[in-house]
């Protein structure tokens, strides 16, 4: 199994580049995100390689760092996710981001990726809300506020916000997503009405 290429890029295509190795033409399939963050054609680069090996072909998957090359497996745990969805997803969302939606429940934000319904959505993070942590970095201050256990350790603040918006009818992580980032706008000493206010303000953007 291949699971590192370096050379030279020979050519590009809508969703792959060719990989010139030591005079072996490697097609390899990348996400949007990372072809963008590649040299240009006649230069070095590096993948960190998936190989996928299927009855009728052997395909290899590029990707810009282990982590994203994690995540893509991991993408692939859920039932319905593909390599094509997973290669879509990472190209709309970085790990961090992708990290802190699931860790948020945030479906909308993962429903952004091209083939990726609400449904499919809602199961990518549900199915993934214990696994994301150990693959990227969440934000610290939505990982400590997104669901109930957590959001106990949070200042009283911030806490009574959260159950502010939980009481309005919002669900607790989009809740717990908006004060976070309320926190980090206004700073940790802000008064719980204006992390209100300013949640509000996150949950109608």
């Amino acid at each position: 199994m291949i699971g590192k290429l370096k050379g030279v890029i020979d050519s590009y295509g809508d969703d792959f580049i060719i990989l010139d190795v030591h005079g072996v033409g490697y097609v390899v399939q990348c996400s949007s995100r990372t072809l963008q963050n590649l040299p240009p054609v006649g230069e070095a680069a590096a993948l960190a390689i998936e190989t996928q090996v299927r009855e009728d072909a052997i395909r290899l998957f590029g990707f810009s760092s282990d982590a994203e090359r994690d995540w893509f497996r991991l993408l692939q745990s859920v039932q319905g996710v593909g390599a094509k969805v997973a290669l879509a997803i990472l190209g709309v969302l970085p790990g961090g981001d992708l990290a802190t939606a699931i860790a948020t429940q945030d479906k909308a934000m993962v429903s952004r990726a091209p083939g990726v319904g609400p449904k499919l959505a809602a199961r990518i993070v549900a199915e993934l809300k214990d696994k994301a942590p150990a693959h990227a970095a969440v934000d610290p201050v939505v990982a400590r506020l997104a669901g109930a256990d957590e959001a106990k350790g949070a200042p009283k603040p911030v806490q009574d916000a959260v159950s502010a918006l939980v009481n309005l009818g919002y669900g607790r992580p989009q809740a717990a997503a908006a004060v976070a980032a309320s926190v980090k706008a206004l700073g940790e000493d802000a008064e719980t009405s204006a992390l209100i206010r300013r949640g509000l303000k996150e949950l109608a953007g």
